[in-house]
């Protein structure tokens, strides 16, 4: 008996250390000045999580889209997954950050936000995941469904730049323009094209 509960009492443990960690990385990252949080965001091709985006958050009658090696390319592989991951729980603090104007807005979006970064975690973990254990060992695209959890994490971090820029361009239009160089101007890519 002795040898079950330890093994739960580790478990629970772990499972409070893991929850007390992420708030308190929270915490500091709410912390943080503006641009100390614009600088702890990692480069992510705009371009591609845009049209991945769109692609996905808006079905056109032809869904086949972009195949999934050009994703899995375009967004840097492995290492464009985990920018992503990371770069979620900044977002989130740069919506908190905007409660200092604009509170009762800036609170619906970053909740809003939370629940897309929760799927981005779930979804980014099983591309992880099914790449890390894949049976074949190509170095392309990842395995089977994992392919649909790619296009689910696109379309979630997608969703939370669009939150963000839209929450910025309506309550500070002085941080605007650079939060929209960071992150790129979160418009489809038609109508950024018809504008140029």
């Amino acid at each position: 008996m002795l040898p079950a509960t330890l093994v739960f009492w580790c478990i629970i443990g772990v499972l409070f250390s893991r929850y007390f960690y992420r708030h308190l990385a929270a915490w500091q990252l709410c912390q943080r000045d503006w641009n100390d949080l614009l600088t702890k965001l990692q480069p992510i091709s705009a371009v591609a999580v845009t049209a991945i985006g769109d692609e996905y958050l808006n079905p056109t009658p032809h869904q086949l889209g972009p195949q999934p090696i050009d994703i899995w390319r375009s967004l840097g592989g492995l290492e464009g997954i985990r920018r992503m991951r990371s770069n979620a729980r900044i977002l989130i603090a740069l919506a908190a950050y905007a409660q200092r104007w604009n509170f009762t807005e800036s609170v619906i979006v970053k909740e809003r936000m939370r629940q897309d970064a929760l799927h981005l975690q779930r979804a980014t973990l099983q591309v992880i995941l099914r790449t890390v254990f894949r049976t074949s060992r190509d170095a392309g695209v990842p395995p089977g469904r994992a392919v649909f959890y790619l296009h689910d994490s696109v379309g979630a971090y997608h969703l939370m730049t669009k939150r963000l820029l839209v929450l910025y361009r309506t309550s500070h239009a002085g941080l605007y323009p650079r939060l929209a160089e960071v992150l790129g101007d979160g418009l489809p890519l038609r109508v950024a094209k018809a504008k140029s």
